[in-house]
């Protein structure tokens, strides 16, 4: 079952703005937290946002200010809104979300994958 699906990247000049969403299957506060990482070619990982179920929200520095995570649990998504990009922030996106089940025990769900690429 797919639990987390990205969409809305693409490519953006630098200085736009881009939303990002995560479509969360079944039960949305099964997830907590989730949030956001991103990868570029070649290296790691790192994270971006993360939003608890009651709404407090955490952000990397490198993104603070630029970066804005928030849910609608009515919609069972979360979102990522980006602005003022800069190239730097060219990325896959990964949506994230922690879980932890009474049988399978806690576990990491992540999304496909979104690209955003910033660029003139």
């Amino acid at each position: 079952q797919v639990q987390l699906v990205e969409s809305g990247g693409g490519l953006v000049q630098p200085g736009g703005s881009l939303r990002l969403s995560c479509a969360v299957s079944g039960n949305i506060f099964s997830f907590n937290p989730l949030g956001w990482y991103r990868q570029a070619p070649g290296k790691e990982r790192e994270f971006i946002a993360a939003i608890l179920i009651g709404g407090s929200t955490s952000t990397a520095d490198s993104v603070k200010g630029r970066f804005t995570i928030s849910r609608d649990n009515a919609k069972n998504t979360v979102y990522l809104q980006m602005n003022s990009l800069k190239p730097e922030d060219t990325a896959v996106y990964y949506c994230n979300g922690k879980r932890t089940n009474s049988y399978l025990g806690p576990r990491d769900y992540w999304g496909q994958g979104t690209q955003v690429t910033v660029s003139s």
